[in-house]
């Protein structure tokens, strides 16, 4: 919506908005990309111009929109998930995604899972085999493994700890 607005003031002409990505209906002058730039930086958003660059872009909002937003909607396999969305072999993408990140797709991939599971430990509303089925993990063991493996932390140490830094309610 901050974006369609400051895209708006400019007069540009806009076909679509959508997460992390505008589509205009023609090419910006360097003068308008200058003036657009100048509008987003201080609202916290870059102006991103290079196609490779908008490719790992979308890979990155695929990966996280399956790991935060589907909740085990979809048990496909990712370089599926990603080579259809994204009209390319998976071979292109995964290096393309390790040559400019300096990282794999799949590292990606479990960070944002991790993070994920990190989230839902913290809310504590849900088993730890629970959080495992939700992500799709084969096993508990092997969630707790990988969580270890990235955290440095089994995730029983990380909920441990939150909870020492929590205050209860009549102490805050």
């Amino acid at each position: 919506m901050v974006v369609s607005n400051e895209l708006d003031k400019l007069g540009l002409n806009v076909q679509s908005v959508g997460l992390g990505e505008v589509i205009l209906a023609e090419e910006l002058t360097e003068e308008q990309k200058k003036e657009l730039e100048a509008a987003l930086v201080p609202l916290g958003f870059e102006l991103i111009d290079d196609k490779k660059v908008r490719i790992i872009e979308k890979i990155k909002n695929i990966i996280i929109e399956l790991v935060h937003h589907q909740d085990n909607e979809a048990r496909t396999n990712l370089s599926e998930v990603l080579s259809s969305g994204l009209h390319h072999d998976y071979n292109y993408l995964s290096n393309l995604f390790s040559e400019i990140e300096n990282t794999t797709i799949e590292k990606y991939f479990i960070a944002q899972k991790i993070e994920k599971v990190k989230e839902l430990l913290v809310y504590d509303e849900l088993s730890l085999s629970q959080i495992a089925f939700r992500l799709n993990y084969s096993s508990v063991a092997y969630l707790s493994n990988q969580f270890k493996k990235v955290t440095g932390l089994t995730p029983s140490q990380f909920k441990n700890i939150r909870e020492e830094k929590r205050k209860p309610l009549d102490e805050v």
